[in-house]
Formats: C-alpha cells, sequence, structure tokens
C-alpha cells in the first residue's frame, strides 16, 4: 500500500532532496503542501508529516497542536526539520506531541532511515491482525473517510465466511486460522492484480474483511475471488466431508446438525458522489446487502447499485448473482 507523505513547506527544495532519497521506494509518495492547506492535507490522513520550520512562517508549536487536534491525524507521525538548535525550542516541539526534531543541516541517511522506521512502527501498530498482517478497523475507518471527504468514487466489499463457526467446531482454531489466513490471500490476490493501485483490503476481525476499490465496476473482483475460494478450500476438508458436502455438528443437546461447507458472501456497496454523508450511512447499506449475500445457498456476491434517497424495497436496483 502506498505510503501518503505530505511535506509542509513553502519551498521546494526540501521535497526535491526527499523524492530523490526515496527514488528506489516506488510505494513512498511525497506531496508538499504550504500551511495555508492543512486542511486539505488533514483530509487525506497521510501516512506522515513532514514540517520545514525553516520553510513555513506560521508558528511551528500550533500547527502541531492542530495536526494533533484532529480526529483522524491523532496518530498520524510528525518529523519537524529545522535549523533552530535551541533546547528550549526542541523540547517545546516534542511537547506537541511531535515524533522526531532532525536539525538542519540535513545528515541524508539519518532522515531516511527515520522516515522509514516511523512508518513501519506505524504501520504495525495499526494492524490488529497478527494473523493476516492486513490493518484493521482503526485503518478501514480512516480510508473510507478519507475518500468520502475527498468525494471521489469507490465500491467496498464486505467478505465473510459462511459456516465458519461449524468449521471451527469440527477441525479447531487452529485449522480455522488457516483458512483466514487463505481468504485473506484470495481477496489480496485479486486486488492487486489489476491496474489501479488505489485498492485497499483490511481484516475486521474473525472472518469479516473488507477491500476498497476504485473500480465501481468490480464485478470480476468478486467472481474471481469466489472461484478462487471455492476452488482452494477444498485442502482444508476431508474427504469424507467432501464427499457428503456438509458437516455433522453435535448441538448442546448432543444431536448431530447438518451445516453445508464453508462458502464465502460478498457484500458490495457502491460509494458514488454525494451517495453518503459519512461511513455510518455505508455501514447500513452494507447491513443490508451482507444480509441479502449470506442467504443465498453457496458462494455468492451482491452489489447495491441503488442511488441516492431510494428505497430499500427496490430490489430491482441491486444485481444478484
Amino acid at each position: 500500500m502506498a505510503q501518503e507523505i505530505y511535506l509542509i513547506d513553502d519551498g521546494a527544495e526540501l521535497k526535491k532532496k526527499l523524492v530523490e532519497l526515496f527514488k528506489k521506494e516506488k510505494d513512498y509518495k511525497f506531496k508538499k503542501a504550504k500551511t495555508s492547506e492543512i486542511e486539505k492535507v488533514l483530509k487525506n490522513i497521510p501516512s506522515l508529516i513532514i514540517i520545514n520550520e525553516d520553510g513555513i512562517k506560521e508558528d511551528t508549536v500550533t500547527l502541531c497542536n492542530q495536526i494533533r487536534a484532529n480526529e483522524d491525524n491523532s496518530i498520524t507521525p510528525i518529523i519537524v526539520i529545522s535549523s533552530n538548535k535551541e533546547k528550549k525550542h526542541r523540547i517545546e516541539i516534542l511537547q506537541a506531541c511531535v515524533e522526531h526534531y532532525i536539525k538542519m543541516p540535513i545528515d541524508e541517511e539519518y532522515l531516511y532511515y527515520t522516515i522509514k522506521n516511523v512508518i513501519r512502527l506505524l504501520d504495525t501498530n495499526r494492524r490488529v491482525s497478527p494473523l493476516t498482517g492486513l490493518p484493521g478497523n482503526v485503518q478501514i475507518q480512516a480510508e473510507m473517510k478519507k475518500r468520502l471527504l475527498n468525494k471521489e468514487e469507490f465500491a467496498i466489499l464486505y467478505i465473510d465466511l459462511d459456516n465458519f463457526k461449524a468449521y471451527n467446531d469440527i477441525y479447531g482454531f487452529l485449522n480455522g486460522d488457516e483458512i483466514i489466513k487463505f481468504t485473506a490471500r484470495c481477496i489480496s490476490n485479486h486486488m492487486t492484480d489489476n491496474d489501479l493501485i488505489n485498492n485497499f483490503i483490511g481484516h475486521i476481525g474473525g472472518d469479516d474483511f473488507v477491500a476498497i476499490t476504485s473500480n465501481i465496476e468490480c464485478e470480476q473482483i468478486c467472481q474471481d475471488i469466489i472461484l478462487e475460494f471455492d476452488k482452494g478450500v477444498e485442502k482444508y476438508f476431508n474427504e469424507t466431508d467432501l464427499e457428503r458436502g456438509y458437516l455433522e455438528v453435535p448441538n448442546r443437546k448432543c444431536v448431530l446438525e447438518q451445516f453445508p461447507l464453508t462458502t464465502i458472501s460478498i457484500g458490495v456497496v457502491s460509494v458514488e458522489k454525494d451517495r453518503f454523508s459519512n461511513v455510518l450511512e455505508i455501514g447500513e447499506v452494507a447491513a443490508q446487502v451482507k444480509h441479502l449475500a449470506k442467504t443465498t445457498p453457496g458462494s455468492t456476491y451482491i452489489i447495491d447499485r441503488r442511488k441516492k434517497n431510494e428505497g430499500v424495497c427496490k430490489k430491482c436496483s441491486i444485481t444478484k448473482e
């Protein structure tokens, strides 16, 4: 996933230096903004903000406090670069919750590894899933909010497994973990094998995933995920269960109940410009679509294409596959 780094600077020299330093790092994208554009910067929820204190007129502490006061950027790391070597000033900057204060003249190697390590640490902390290594709820919500604020068009895929509890009851949670990791690979394979680089994959927890793509017409992605999942999931079952096509799980009264083999459901919400005001509205529609997908036997996907203010009863606007 691309690391978007904003440089707050009225000049151009520092950005040129950073671009040159990271010319072999394709995932690092440097963008420059003036202090008057700070609200635009915060809307994009960058991976890192670098402030060139020598290149701005505004008070750096005030600027840092403004960044920290923004809910979506409360944990966005900040690096301040300055020629001011006074200890009192450096302490004031660090007290504003700045991660690093780098003195001029810049040691390029030191700056390079500081940026790399700060982003690596943040990326690690934001991940709530050591199982899949995918970003969790904090980043999922931030990614959705960022795209809404920038009025982007995108599609959100809400993905989870059907009858997964029954599988865990029979095969145990360690085998269940393997299916979850396999599911993450299926999603990743088909969110990264197209020309769109602006895709995002998150792991809500358990067997629930979210994928976000700029490709509104994402039917092929859904179909490819399902095809790979249905073909590959068979190796996680024994021959007996595969042959009969269902699992037998004893309930609390020790009576055997039958459950279909694990399948995958995808509920898709098409987020067109001005359709939604916030992520909560998206979540409400997603719950409806996901429910429809899960009530359809087998692996399936359902895409919600309703326009703004269309009621839930207009099922003709929902494509079921």
